[in-house]
């Protein structure tokens, strides 16, 4: 719909960002700062009343648009049939509901992969720290096919974790560290495939002990859970990721 009413307008371009399964007020936060900044226009098919009312509050304190698809269609239906509307959200994907789940941990691990954006930590089932190359991407796609919303983090001596890592229990965190000279023998193969020379301080001995030793740090700080990866295949280490978040 959105689509249909923008091309009538010049090029009809726009950008849409979809944010299914929204079901707590507290999800409306990153909509609303995202609206707010790009001045954009929420279309929404709420059906719970008071997120409902709380969007509609407050997207009107920062004078942002607000169109209700779902309001106009459940009125006008309540007219014809008896029974009134049941107001849970995501009845019509119920019968499929492990798909969408997946496709949204997807859709978050994407978006909050590497650091990108530390607001995604406090949204995540899981969240993955542990220095460059070892495997926190892969880790956090096969977790989302599984349902899991899981976001990482890069630990890098230079710069500072983010604060969000300090405001969630320890058992949503899990650290990962791996032997200094298999990742110096990883990082080596990524710096040929890209077709760099080994020269970088990126595969120095020295500074994989540095950067691991200061991970471990920030790891004993969090007093998360910490999984050796070492000659481990992404699955098995996923496999011990589950087990802490069901134990959780």
């Amino acid at each position: 719909m959105v689509r249909a009413a923008a091309s009538q307008f010049n090029s009809g371009r726009v950008e849409i960002r979809r944010v299914p399964f929204v079901r707590e007020r507290e999800h409306l936060t990153e909509v609303l700062e995202e609206a707010n900044e790009t001045r954009g226009i929420i279309v929404y098919t709420l059906v719970l009343p008071d997120v409902k009312e709380h969007l509609e509050k407050e997207a009107a304190k920062l004078g942002i648009p607000t169109v209700d698809i779902m309001g106009p269609i459940l009125k006008t239906m309540g007219k014809v049939f008896p029974e009134p509307p049941h107001l849970k959200p995501g009845l019509v994907y119920k019968l499929d509901e492990e798909y969408y789940r997946k496709v949204e941990a997807i859709e978050f691990a994407v978006r909050y992969d590497d650091g990108k954006d530390s607001r995604g930590i406090l949204w995540a089932d899981v969240v993955i720290i542990g220095v460059s190359r070892t495997s926190k991407t892969p880790l956090c796609m096969y977790l989302a096919h599984r349902g899991i919303k899981a976001a990482n983090v890069p630990l890098v001596p230079e710069v500072k974790p983010p604060e969000e890592l300090f405001q969630i229990p320890p058992w949503r965190i899990v650290g990962l560290t791996i032997n200094s000279a298999q990742l110096a023998k990883i990082r080596q193969e990524r710096l040929k495939n890209l077709g760099l020379k080994g020269r970088a301080d990126y595969v120095n001995p020295g500074r994989i002990q540095t950067e691991l030793k200061y991970a471990e740090e920030i790891m004993k700080q969090l007093k998360c859970p910490i999984v050796q990866i070492s000659s481990k295949a992404v699955e098995e280490t996923a496999g011990e990721i589950m087990q802490i978040i069901k134990k959780g």
